[in-house]
């Protein structure tokens, strides 16, 4: 049986991040149910018939409920459309895509997994970080501090996360960062252990705060850090002054307006985004034919008696050479 459904991975921000199985599945759905973090461009990518509903969930925000989100699924297929379940990072890490999964599986609707790039994996490479070293750190713990309601608060088995591995990646946490802090420090990790918090990991507006275990909350606070953001603990945090290069990038968070007509600003936008910078795309000119194309065809047939034929705009010389091939000629 065909998937119905596909639960995509987007990566941590950068649309540039996207697996290339994502990026094909997205473009052959009838719906598309997205996340807040997933980058609006990703969006493009789905066929512009389909239909693209936010389904997204912020922390201390009024947002979806997983019972909406099952619900749109569940309608979506009963229509018989396909469906792209898109969320930030990976499906299956925090993200809840295995409880969609899991539902998915209890109605006997086929779908597939496409894994994404992880955000912890994003916020160290982009921060200058890593997650291991062969010297420092071989082995991580990911821990996320926002649990669901029905759990005991206290689950977390603290007094051995705080210790068990030499690596730390805290999801959802910087609402409660000081105590974060204090309860790994309460249970056995030195106050003098290197700390980090990357907000918007892979963006031209990511920022970063290092500093220890124990003042990373209050280096944070001032600098007025938000969500989405990660917290890294571990002796890697030191690597940052030797192996950063994102946020050292010529044009790290420049904002820069691209002008240029829809359809022509795919290969500079790209470039922008390789210097780390935000590429805002707006287009202020619109390129049509003539409304009287008869000057235009004159000039072609004396095309042969100049010398010299200067073309101003690569948009000048489509049209030069699309009226040439229409009339049966040749550059020549």
């Amino acid at each position: 049986m065909q998937p119905r459904v596909f639960l995509l991975g987007a990566g941590p921000g950068d649309p540039g991040l996207i697996t290339r199985r994502a990026a094909r599945r997205l473009g052959e759905v009838d719906v598309v149910l997205y996340d807040a973090l997933v980058h609006p461009d990703l969006l493009a990518l789905a066929r512009p018939d389909a239909e693209k509903v936010f389904v997204g969930k912020r922390a201390g925000r009024v947002s979806q409920r997983q019972d909406d989100i099952h619900r749109r699924i569940l309608e979506a297929v009963d229509a018989g459309k396909t469906v792209a379940r898109l969320k930030g990072g990976d499906p299956y890490l925090f993200g809840r895509g295995s409880e969609e999964a899991e539902l998915l599986a209890s109605r006997g609707i086929p779908f597939e997994v496409v894994p994404g790039v992880p955000s912890p994996i994003a916020a160290a490479a982009y921060a200058g970080l890593a997650l291991t070293h062969r010297e420092s750190s071989s082995s991580i713990a990911y821990v996320t501090a926002t649990e669901s309601p029905e759990k005991d608060s206290a689950s977390h088995d603290w007094p051995r996360l705080a210790t068990a591995t030499q690596t730390i990646v805290l999801f959802m946490g910087l609402r409660r960062l000081e105590a974060l802090m204090e309860t790994l420090i309460a249970h056995g990790r030195d106050a003098s252990t290197p700390a980090a918090v990357v907000e918007r990991a892979s963006l031209p507006s990511q920022r970063t705060v290092v500093g220890t275990v124990g003042t990373i909350a209050a280096l944070v606070r001032d600098a007025g850090l938000g969500t989405p953001a990660l917290t890294i603990v571990g002796d890697v945090v030191r690597l940052r002054d030797k192996v950063r290069w994102f946020d050292t990038r010529p044009l790290f968070g420049a904002r820069v307006l691209v002008m240029r007509p829809e359809g022509q600003t795919d290969g500079i936008v790209e470039r922008l985004r390789d210097e780390a910078a935000d590429p805002i795309v707006m287009p202020i000119l619109r390129i049509a034919a003539p409304t009287d194309p008869a000057p235009f065809a004159r000039a072609i047939e004396k095309l042969s008696t100049y010398h010299w034929v200067v073309l101003t705009s690569a948009n000048g010389v489509d049209a030069l050479f699309a009226e040439l091939s229409r009339t049966g000629r040749d550059a020549r």
